[in-house]
């Protein structure tokens, strides 16, 4: 008996070490904001990893107004992935003829605070190939998620 005693504490500990460890999941679900203050809502997940909101920017480079547009994308559903998946989504700008692509990753910070962390592509209509150089612009955002005001 004095031999197990040991293996039992071990088991123990090791059991209990797991269950004080488990990892908040980042949800894409919801209402966010970036550094820039621009909001995006992600309405629907579904079972694949498609999911589809909508984006309202508060910047551009064109004088149109400003329209709320729409975005849909993919988040990543390996098995690795499950508590800070990767994904990427395409917004089709309402008001202008550009389109911007977005790929991250969802992470929830050592403050147990949701976190999406992007770089995106933003293609610009123009009218000949001349032109194509000026096209696309790169950057990169941090969103975070807006509480809700209930």
């Amino acid at each position: 008996m004095v031999q197990v005693t040991p293996f039992l504490l071990v088991l123990f500990l090791a059991l209990g070490a797991h269950g004080l460890s488990v990892e908040k999941k980042c949800s894409l679900l919801g209402r966010w904001v970036n550094d820039l203050g621009s909001n995006m809502t992600i309405t629907t997940v579904n079972g694949n990893g498609v999911f589809v909101g909508s984006y309202h920017t508060a910047v551009t480079a064109t004088s149109n107004e400003i329209q709320l547009s729409p975005l849909q994308g993919s988040l990543q559903k390996s098995p690795n992935q499950k508590s800070q998946p990767t994904f990427g989504f395409t917004v089709r700008w309402s008001f202008s003829d550009s389109i911007t692509v977005f790929t991250g990753q969802c992470f929830v910070d050592e403050y147990g605070k949701e976190v999406l962390r992007t770089m995106w592509l933003l293609r610009s209509h123009v009218e000949s190939i001349k032109n194509d150089w000026k096209a696309t612009r790169v950057g990169t955002n941090v969103f975070t998620r807006l509480q809700s005001q209930e």
